[in-house]
Formats: C-alpha cells, structure tokens, sequence
C-alpha cells in the first residue's frame, strides 16, 4: 500500500486585512498594516488602557451558515470560525451532506481563549440582573470546539472532531493533528486551522500588566515590528484562518483544485516559562528538525520560513535562533524570512491558521510578502 498523501483544497479567512484571501493577499503583498486605533467594541481611553490599537476586523458579509436563529447567537470567535469554514470548503468543493463518506471527514479547530466575550457579556449580566438573566446559551458559547461541533453538524462530518488549545500554537497543532488523522487512514477530509476573538478591555489589560503588548498608540501602523531594533511587544489581533487537508488521491478523484501539500509537522515543549521561550531556541529548532524529518527532506531544500516574529524582544531572537540552528547558520543566511504579524498583528490561536493561509499563497504565487517596519 503506498503511502497516503496529504494535500490543501481550501483556505477561509476572516482578518483585519481582508475577510477573503484574495484581498488578505494583495493587501500582505503591498505592505499594507491593518493595525489601527481600537473602536470596534469600545472605546479604549475611556476603559484607561494603556494599549489603545488592534487588528480589528470588518463585518462579515454573505450567507455562510444556515441557521440564522444560531448565528445571532454565536460568540464572535465561533462566528469567524464558521464563516472562514464556509468560504474554505466553498473553495474546496464540498457541499454539506454530500460528496464524501461522513465518517471520513472531521474537524479539528484551535483557538487560545475561545468565547470569551460571551463571558464578559453575562458577567456583566448577572452582576446588574441577576442569574435569571444569564443565557442558557452561555454556557455552549465558552465551548472552544463548539467551532468544530457546529461545522460538523453543518456540513455532516462524523470523523473525528475535537478543539486544541495551546495559545499562540493553537492552529499549528491542529494543522499537525488533522495531517496525521489524514496520513494514518483515519479520515480523507479534515478542517483544520483556528479563530480567536480576544480584543476586550480584560484581555488588553492582562497583556499590558504583562508588559507583552506594544504601546506606540500614536503609530499603529508602525507598532508591530518583528525583528526591529524598536519592537515594544505584539499587537493585538482577532479573526480565523481556516484550510481543508485533504488525501491526496481523494483530492484527485473529485477533480478537486490542489493547493499545496503538506509534507511534514513537528511538536515540541520548551517547558522554560509561562510566557518566555527558551532564549537560544533549542526546542522551537528540534520542532522544525522534526517536520523537516517527517516530511523526509532535507534542511538545504527550505527556501522560505514565515515565522511567528510575534514583535516581542525576546521571541524574535529566539525563534532566529531556533531557524539557524535547525537550517544550520550558512543555509539560514540564504532563505526567505518573513512575518506576516508585521501586517495582521497577532490573533493569538487563530495566527497558525491565518499564517499558514499566507504561506500556501507564497508557494501559489511564488511570491513573499515584504515583513514591514523593519527599520
């Protein structure tokens, strides 16, 4: 029997860069930063935060999920999962409850926080009315993989189906997990990727107190700056970015439009720190050693790596670290390198599967987008 091949058919986004790939794309090709003064949800100096930008993203436009009752009821990051779902399945050519054996196709969805806003919503709900006000859907609506639940029960998916939460590494494991389930026969389709929708005032306050956040309120454009001298820290962002993995002979024989293929993952644990890596990279280098050996390549045929460079002084010299020493210091020195959070800011679990979108673009194109303000 040969061995199972794992290919890309779709890709969803929802960001502040565009709420489709096509401008989400454009818009990283051209340098343009969707960092700007928060407004979406409330007003930040009137809440006295010290951070007052984001990556805020527009309304969602279209007919994406079919019942409408459910819809309004969604917190945000359920709601950008479904609809970056919708959009990346459209492409794929998968229609609800047709095309495909059920029991083949899951669904596998990270997010960091998840349902947080309907939290802060009935906190402040229950404190001014009491607990028979509280939402019987409150409840549903904290659940990180009611994204994947509700996608399943949409679409009828009976493979398997389950949320990872790892912060910032929320989508990449779930990219990682949904490859395996395809690679060792337990399905022939999975979703796969992530959403968040964190841009509160109680998220904001406990990365500022953190000091992981940046503060150059007056240039939000210029605030996220991975590998700049001048970083400060990351820039908040929301949204989802979703991708359909699919076997590669599955793919072929609907005639499905092949994106790009995924070859190979890794994972591994700094165990350091609650929020620092370890400083010279070690363990980010062995995850990348890994998928370079799981994909049975070897480190000289990596021309382009887009990074976390989340902005923050010690990540961004860590995660060089780690590319060199997993590419070796000479071979490190020739590649492309970008961050695509230069541009989007960061959207905690939802940055894997968003990241991942600009990366199957890169090789669709055979362009990469410039990592801006880098000065």
């Amino acid at each position: 029997m040969s061995e199972r091949r794992v290919v890309i058919t779709g890709l969803g986004i929802v960001s502040c860069l565009g709420n489709d790939v096509k401008t989400f794309w454009d818009n990283l090709l051209n340098g343009v930063s969707g960092i700007k003064p928060l407004s979406k949800y409330f007003d930040p100096e009137k809440e006295q935060l010290v951070t007052r930008i984001g990556g805020e993203v527009a309304a969602l436009e279209g007919d994406y999920y079919s019942d409408k009752k459910m819809l309004r009821r969604l917190d945000p990051f359920i709601t950008y999962g479904v609809y970056a779902a919708y959009h990346a399945l459209k492409q794929a050519g998968i229609e609800p409850k047709t095309g495909f054996d059920p029991l083949r196709a899951g669904c596998v969805l990270g997010s960091g926080i998840g349902g947080i806003t309907t939290l802060l919503n009935n906190h402040n709900v229950i404190l001014a009315d009491g607990p028979s006000r509280v939402s019987p859907f409150f409840v549903p609506m904290q659940i990180i993989n009611m994204t994947p639940g509700l996608i399943a029960m949409e679409y009828g998916m009976n493979g398997p189906n389950y949320s990872t939460v790892t912060a910032c590494a929320s989508s990449n494991h779930s990219i990682g997990l949904g490859y395996k389930h395809i690679k060792d026969n337990e399905a022939d389709i999975m979703i796969v990727g992530g959403s968040e929708a964190t841009i509160n005032p109680l998220t904001i306050a406990g990365f500022n107190n953190a000091r992981a956040l940046s503060t150059k309120n007056d240039e939000p454009t210029k605030a996220s700056r991975p590998f700049d001298k001048g970083r400060d820290g990351f820039v908040i962002a929301e949204g989802a970015g979703i991708l359909v993995l699919e076997e590669y002979e599955h793919a072929k024989k609907r005639n499905a439009n092949i994106l790009a293929e995924v070859s190979g993952y890794g994972f591994t644990c700094d165990a350091n720190h609650i929020t620092a890596p370890l400083e010279d990279g070690a363990m980010g280098a062995r995850a990348m050693s890994l998928a370079i050996e799981s994909a049975k390549i070897s480190p000289d045929k990596i021309d382009y790596v887009n990074t976390h460079g989340t902005s923050t002084p010690v990540g961004d010299i860590a995660e060089i670290k780690a590319i060199k020493k997993a590419l070796g210091e000479d071979h490190a020195k020739k590649i492309k390198v970008n961050s695509t959070k230069s541009m989007t800011g960061h959207a905690l679990g939802a940055a894997g599967g968003i990241e991942a979108i600009a990366t199957v673009m890169s090789i669709i194109d055979s362009k990469v987008h410039p990592t801006i303000n880098v000065e």
